[in-house]
């Protein structure tokens, strides 16, 4: 009996059984190749790592030209990699006008110009196959070999930092494209509050900076939220882990946006904060680093071995088990 998916990215079980055991054929110029966790594929061009990223955007509209660009660009920066250059597909629902079409190509110049990566290329078009736009950005960035950085080298006793605070892309998302609805639930300021944190969602700066000092792997808070990424970076290390859900960063305006709506910020798309692991001699040296970029950074945790599990302790000092990302909080909002 074929079983009907939920909205969002599949969930471990699924890429396990359903995709990644199809790949097969390997070639031995790939460092990095597809993984549960992994953003990014690395590959093995002499003296440099390219490093390769793809991602689509499909429940943003008024900002989803900027985002395009940011989300797959921070990918690249959780390896601790500048990006270079970034591609397009553009599909979009028809009835689209030639304005629209531009206001979502202006918005990515823009982002595009302020993060110094270069649109070198893509596809634009219109189809009936989309009721909404949907943006698939693939970005690339270069590194010295042996640069990049990777979540295989957690340890127990690795601190887990986080920067910025939780649900910024969500919170950003929801208060753009439902501000009709929130009128009343939060203030005039509070909602542009949330609309501006659409306007944080890069990693790039963290993510080099923390690169630079060396970290033992970083990931970018997407579909998931902060509890996704943790369990994700865990499992890519098979490791344990220990978070403090007093210690998570979130805005009282983002907490009071996602009690309206019934959904959980912890597991609230959070584009624009870096999950990032660090070595205890390296902690202070890489939260100095990244505090040095104009990025706020906490640390909210800790890896421990495997048979510890992994669990989130609670305010009131109970203990709950961490479970595997599934689709993401947004889509109960945007259906």
């Amino acid at each position: 009996m074929n079983t009907e998916l939920k909205a969002g990215k599949l969930d471990t079980e699924l890429l396990e059984n359903i995709v990644f055991k199809h790949i097969h054929h390997k070639r031995p110029e790939v460092l990095v190749r597809p993984g549960v966790g992994e953003d990014c594929a690395t590959l093995d061009f002499g003296q440099y790592e390219c490093v390769m990223s793809t991602d689509p955007i499909t429940a943003a509209i008024s900002e989803i030209g900027r985002l395009a660009i940011h989300i797959t660009c921070n990918d690249i920066a959780s390896n601790g990699v500048e990006p270079l250059g970034i591609m397009l597909a553009v599909m979009l629902p028809l009835g689209t006008t030639a304005e629209e079409i531009e206001r979502i190509m202006m918005q990515a110049a823009e982002v595009s110009e302020k993060l110094g990566v270069e649109i070198i290329g893509g596809h634009t078009e219109i189809t009936p196959a989309v009721n909404r736009p949907v943006i698939v950005s693939t970005a690339v960035g270069r590194t010295l070999a042996g640069g990049s950085q990777r979540a295989q080298n957690m340890r127990p006793g690795d601190l887990i930092l986080m920067t910025k605070q939780t649900g910024l892309e969500g919170a950003g998302i929801i208060a753009s494209d439902f501000e009709e609805e929130l009128t009343g639930v939060l203030t005039a300021e509070e909602i542009q509050e949330a609309k501006g944190y659409l306007k944080e969602v890069s990693v790039l700066k963290e993510g080099v900076a923390a690169g630079k000092v060396g970290t033992a792997g970083m990931h970018d808070i997407t579909e998931g939220g902060v509890l996704g990424a943790v369990w994700e970076l865990s499992e890519i290390a098979n490791a344990g882990l220990l978070i403090n859900e007093d210690s998570i960063p979130v805005t009282p305006v983002t907490r009071k946006l996602c009690a309206h709506f019934g959904i959980d910020c912890l597991r609230l798309i959070s584009s624009g904060s870096m999950m990032i692991i660090a070595h205890p001699e390296k902690k202070d040296a890489v939260m100095e680093a990244v505090r040095e970029a104009g990025v706020p950074v906490a640390c909210i945790g800790t890896v421990t071995e495997p048979e510890a599990g992994r669990f989130l302790v609670r305010a009131d000092g109970t203990k709950t088990v961490i479970a595997p990302p599934e689709s993401d909080e947004l889509y109960k909002v945007v259906k």
